[in-house]
C-alpha cells in the first residue's frame, strides 16, 4: 500500500516549478484571468460595435483608453511596487479590474449601457493592469529565482497559449448565447477567483515593504536611468515600443474588419482566433530549441519580422468566404507564434539583467515606455 501511495503521489509526476506551490498558485490565478480575458477581448469591442453601433473611431478610442493608464501612471506604479508588498498589490488590482468589468453587464441589465461606460471600464481595467502586472512579474521573479525564469516564463506562455486556443471559441459561443455585455461577467468573475487563489500564498521576508527616504521623482529617475544606461534594456524598449504602436492599430480594427468587412459571425471569429492560440502554444514549446539553435537575438529579430508578415496576411483576407477564412486564420497563427516567441525571450532578458532593488521600477518603466505608444496606434 505504501508503495502504491508513493507511486500515486503528485511529487512523483510533477517536475520543475510544478513542485513549487507558490508558483503553481501564481500560474493558476494568471491562467484563470487569461481565459476570462479572452472573453473581454472579443466581447468589449463587439459590445461597442454590435450593441451600441459604435463607429471605428469610437472603437479606436476604447482601445486607446485601455492603454492610456500606462503612460499616465506606469512610472509611479514602479515606485509603488518597489516600496510595498507585491502580493496585496496584485490581489487588489484583480479585485479592481473585476469590479470595473462588472459594471458593463450591470449597466446593460439596467438599460443604461453606453460608450462612456465602456470607456470608463476599459480605462480602469488598464489602470489595474498598470499596477498589477509589474507587481506580478517582480513577485514571481522573487519566488522562483532568476535561474528558473526561462521555465517560469515558458509555463506562463503555455497558459496564455492554452487560453488563446480554447478561449476565443468558448468566448464566441458565450457571446452568442449570453450576448456580448453579459459575457463580460465571466471575466469579472475570473479576476475575483484569481484574487481568492492568491490569498493562499504565504508572505515571505523578501516581500517586505522597503521604506525609502528618497522622493518619488528621484526613484522614477533612477528607474529611467537604469533602462537608458543598459544597452540591452534600451534596445528592447525601442523595439517593443514600435511593435506596440502597430499592434494596437491592428487591435482597434481587426474585430470590426472581421465582423463588418468579411461578414464573420461572433462564433466564426471566435473559432478563427483559436488558431492564434495554436500559434502561441507552438511557440511556447519551440522557443527553447530555437534559442539553442539560433541564439536569443536572432530568434527575437525573426519573431518581430514574423509579426509584420502576419499583419500583411490579415489585411489580404479578401475574396470568397472560405478563402478569407483560411488567410485570416493563417495570419492569426503566424502573428501569435511570432509574438509569443519574442515575448518569452523579452521577459527573460529583462528580468535577468535587472538588479533586485530596481525590479519594480525597471519593469514598470519598460512597460510604460513600450505601451505608451499604444494609444497612438489605437
Amino acid at each position: 500500500m505504501e508503495t502504491l501511495l508513493s507511486w500515486l503521489h503528485p511529487s512523483r509526476w510533477l517536475t520543475g516549478l510544478w513542485r513549487n506551490p507558490d508558483f503553481a498558485k501564481l500560474w493558476g490565478s494568471l491562467t484563470i484571468t487569461h481565459f476570462g480575458g479572452q472573453v473581454t477581448f472579443l466581447a468589449l469591442p463587439l459590445t461597442a460595435a454590435l450593441v451600441l453601433n459604435a463607429s471605428p473611431f469610437e472603437v479606436g478610442v476604447l482601445t486607446a483608453l485601455e492603454a492610456l493608464p500606462y503612460p499616465l501612471f506606469g512610472l509611479f506604479a514602479g515606485v509603488l511596487v518597489d516600496r510595498t508588498r507585491k502580493l496585496p498589490v496584485i490581489i487588489w488590482a484583480d479585485v479592481g479590474r473585476g469590479l470595473a468589468l462588472l459594471a458593463v453587464p450591470v449597466c446593460a441589465w439596467l438599460g443604461v449601457l453606453s460608450m462612456p461606460v465602456l470607456y470608463v471600464a476599459g480605462f480602469l481595467v488598464g489602470l489595474g493592469s498598470v499596477v498589477g502586472w509589474p507587481a506580478y512579474q517582480v513577485f514571481m521573479t522573487e519566488r522562483v529565482g532568476r535561474e528558473n525564469l526561462v521555465e517560469a516564463n515558458a509555463k506562463i506562455g503555455l497558459s496564455d497559449s492554452a487560453s488563446q486556443l480554447v478561449g476565443p471559441g468558448l468566448a464566441g459561443a458565450l457571446i452568442q448565447w449570453l450576448t456580448a455585455p453579459f459575457a463580460i461577467l465571466l471575466d469579472a468573475l475570473s479576476f475575483m477567483v484569481s484574487a481568492w487563489m492568491l490569498r493562499g500564498i504565504p508572505p515571505a521576508p523578501t516581500d517586505a515593504p522597503k521604506l525609502s527616504g528618497e522622493s518619488v521623482w528621484r526613484e522614477i529617475g533612477e528607474g529611467l536611468a537604469a533602462v537608458w544606461r543598459n544597452p540591452t534594456l534600451r534596445a528592447l524598449a525601442w523595439s517593443l515600443a514600435a511593435w506596440q504602436f502597430f499592434r494596437h492599430a491592428y487591435v482597434a480594427v481587426v474585430i470590426l474588419f472581421a465582423a463588418r468587412e468579411l461578414g464573420f459571425s461572433a462564433g466564426h471569429v471566435g473559432v478563427l482566433f483559436m488558431l492564434a492560440g495554436v500559434g502561441s502554444l507552438a511557440a511556447a514549446g519551440a522557443v527553447s530549441p530555437l534559442n539553442a539553435r539560433f541564439g536569443f537575438g536572432p530568434t527575437m529579430l525573426a519573431a518581430l519580422g514574423g509579426t509584420g508578415v502576419a499583419w500583411l496576411l490579415l489585411g489580404a483576407s479578401t475574396g470568397g468566404h472560405a478563402v478569407a477564412s483560411v488567410v485570416f486564420g493563417l495570419g492569426l497563427f503566424l502573428l501569435d507564434f511570432s509574438a509569443m516567441t519574442f515575448f518569452i525571450n523579452y521577459l527573460t532578458l529583462r528580468q535577468t539583467v535587472t538588479p533586485d532593488r530596481l525590479l519594480g521600477r525597471v519593469t514598470a518603466t519598460m512597460i510604460c515606455l513600450t505601451v505608451s505608444t499604444a494609444p497612438l496606434g489605437g
